[in-house]
């Protein structure tokens, strides 16, 4: 005989549910009032984001200065050249060789595309040079059908590039303040809020900053590998332009996906007209390979240990965020979530310490009762 359904119970269980509901739908509420609120401000997070990298991976020179003797001033000003004066090094090494090589780049191009060309003339595509002028002319007014949209294009790329170099130039200014003032943010934020505030948010927040320094580390040091181990293989290879090469790949992956595809793409492209197919090949299983390894072993074992995150975690927090945000989203997401477990950890240690207070209250109250009577 099968047992009855209590009533009591029942309404218990749906008042429960129904609270647990509607808290649920007022966090729901909350996460998207404040995600919309960034969106609009989005030309002053995205800069300050890319500041507060930037910072992470200058702030141990800063500090060093700063134990020397050094003013704050002096220390972020000449830690701020320094910077800028690697980038351009940085860019000058890539784009230097590349120019000194372009006529032999470009006579590769040229004979590679007549390879191409008498590959899909032979057997067993048999393509004639009829069909493929046919095709090129098809190209040519296709072309010129669509000049309209890729003058937009164009436009919008160009837009794009001026945004970049606008947020590049007020993320470095933002660098050199958070060098020069930055130990005098919490003590003022201190100061600024009331209550238990006024203690938890400095913490979280030095909790924080530790967390994204991590994270910026760990990156660097994967694109370290990756520069290294595919590097080792161009050089093995004789694909010319291995040194720009491998600095391409170290800073690009600091941009998830798009930034491997296009270094892997750079690659596998001038060991084809220069070395040949066989050896672009070889170059792009290189490539893929060295990926494989960064995504599913380097990269989660690296940052879960300095983030205190499991790498299945972060596997799922990239995917998750490159299919909200995209290349940004896919960037943004092993910090948010680093952020996310430093506020729920603090959290936690704040109401295991109110539990185990309250327990001990609890504890005390029958004897004071029994003194009172």
């Amino acid at each position: 005989m099968s047992a009855r359904l209590s009533s009591v119970r029942s309404r218990a269980a749906l008042r429960g549910a129904a609270r647990v509901s509607g808290e649920s739908l007022l966090v729901l509420v909350m996460v998207t009032v404040v995600l919309w609120v960034l969106g609009r401000m989005w030309s002053v997070v995205w800069p300050l984001t890319v500041a507060l990298f930037l910072t992470t991976l200058t702030w141990p020179v800063a500090r060093f200065l700063w134990r020397r003797g050094w003013r704050p001033a002096a220390a972020a000003s000449l830690v701020t050249l320094l910077f800028v004066l690697v980038v351009l090094g940085i860019l000058a090494l890539i784009a230097v060789p590349v120019a000194s090589q372009s006529g032999e780049l470009t006579d590769g191009v040229v004979a590679g595309m007549q390879r191409v060309r008498e590959w899909a003339e032979g057997p067993p595509l048999n393509i004639g040079d009829e069909q493929i002028a046919g095709a090129f002319d098809a190209g040519v007014d296709r072309v010129q059908n669509s000049v309209g949209s890729l003058v937009g294009t164009v436009a919008s790329g160009v837009g794009t590039v001026v945004d970049g170099v606008v947020t590049a130039v007020l993320a470095v200014f933002l660098m050199f303040f958070f060098l020069k003032d930055g130990p005098r943010f919490l003590p003022w934020i201190s100061r600024q809020l009331p209550g238990r505030l006024a203690t938890d948010l400095p913490i979280v927040a030095l909790r924080g900053w530790e967390t994204l320094g991590a994270f910026v580390r760990s990156q660097a040091l994967v694109g370290v590998l990756d520069a290294v181990f595919i590097g080792l293989g161009l050089w093995i290879l004789g694909v010319p332009l291995v040194l720009p090469l491998a600095v391409l790949t170290f800073v690009s992956a600091f941009v998830p996906i798009v930034g491997a595809l296009f270094a892997g793409f750079v690659a596998v492209l001038i060991a084809l007209v220069s070395n040949g197919p066989t050896d672009a090949l070889i170059v792009l299983a290189i490539i893929v390979v060295v990926q494989q390894l960064e995504g599913n072993v380097f990269q989660p074992m690296i940052q879960s240990r300095g983030l205190g995150l499991h790498a299945a975690v972060i596997l799922l927090a990239v995917t998750l965020g490159g299919s909200l945000a995209g290349i940004v989203g896919s960037l943004l997401a092993v910090p948010i979530a680093a952020l996310i477990g430093v506020v729920w950890s603090y959290v936690r240690e704040q109401l295991g310490e109110a539990e185990q207070g309250d327990a001990e209250g609890e504890a005390d109250e029958p004897p004071a009762q029994v003194a009172a009577g």
